[in-house]
């Protein structure tokens, strides 16, 4: 059942006319703090995903149906082409089960982090679902306490397959890539983290693999946020986004729509096994 709490006094209530203005109306805050609830108070969540996501000078675009499982994580994807991914947390050594849909038709255990499976794809099957949102508002910290995070603001309400939402819109034009000098220790996914710019523009931007390690003193070239204007749209009743878009310098750089969410339904262990019926894995 998808999370229904009404966290908030003072919101939209329906009329026959629409919906109607009651004294208070929701406020940044409010708005933000109701979206990170909601999606870290998943426990599983079935999802459609259409996705379109630049890569070099070209955009992606497919639809994904997923479902997952959160402590211990858990994820099955299964793409239009017919590509099926299923990741277990602790099992066939940690890596990602993978029907590829092409020759040679047989399964692949592929790191879900390595070159092969992040090839042309923003993100990794670790990060299915809603993840990037909480991350976008969280910064490295989790607090919401950096520039970007702070830069979201609830700018008005929108219509959602028919059902009332939210919009929350960040404009950050300081968004620019600068020359940055590896530390110690540091890797792709730790730079990442601390300037909240997803490890995919690193990578691309410095012409590196998912794999690359990285050299005490190399120069890398880093954005200084995840985008220059990103759109969430956020359903009211559930807190759950439907929506991310995400644009940069060069204009749109990834969107995501997500539909028929059904979150918090018990989903069987059954599920998430490579034998389950109907799987090609």
């Amino acid at each position: 059942m998808i999370i229904r709490s009404l966290f908030f006094a003072g919101l939209f209530i329906c009329s026959s006319a629409g919906w109607a203005l009651e004294a208070t109306p929701i406020t940044t805050q409010q708005l933000t703090t109701g979206l990170i609830s909601a999606i870290q108070g998943l426990k599983t969540l079935r999802v459609a995903t259409e996705l379109r996501e630049r890569v070099g000078t070209s955009t992606t675009h497919d639809y994904t149906q997923m479902k997952l499982a959160f402590n211990p994580y858990r994820v099955y994807l299964k793409n239009q082409k017919g590509v099926e991914v299923l990741y277990v947390t602790g099992q066939n050594d940690n890596e990602a089960w993978v029907y590829p849909a092409a020759f040679p038709y047989i399964t692949l255990s592929l790191n879900p982090a390595g070159t092969l499976m992040r090839k042309g794809q923003h993100h990794t099957v670790l990060q299915a679902g809603f993840s990037l949102i909480a991350n976008l508002l969280g910064g490295p910290n989790g607090r919401g306490d950096n520039a970007f995070s702070q830069s979201f603001r609830y700018v008005g309400d929108t219509t959602i397959q028919g059902e009332r939402g939210y919009i929350l819109r960040s404009d950050y034009p300081q968004f620019r890539y600068i020359a940055y000098r590896v530390g110690k220790n540091e890797s792709i996914e730790s730079i990442a983290t601390h300037f909240s710019c997803g490890e995919y523009r690193i990578i691309e931007r410095n012409k590196l693999s998912a794999d690359s390690k990285l050299s005490e003193g190399q120069v890398l070239q880093v954005p200084t946020a995840y985008g220059r204007r990103v759109l969430v749209t956020v359903e009211a009743k559930s807190y759950l986004p439907t929506s991310v878009t995400v644009y940069d310098d060069r204009g749109l750089y990834e969107k995501y729509m997500f539909s028929a969410i059904i979150a918090n339904q018990p989903i069987s262990p059954a599920e998430f096994s490579k034998g389950y019926k109907g799987y090609k894995l």
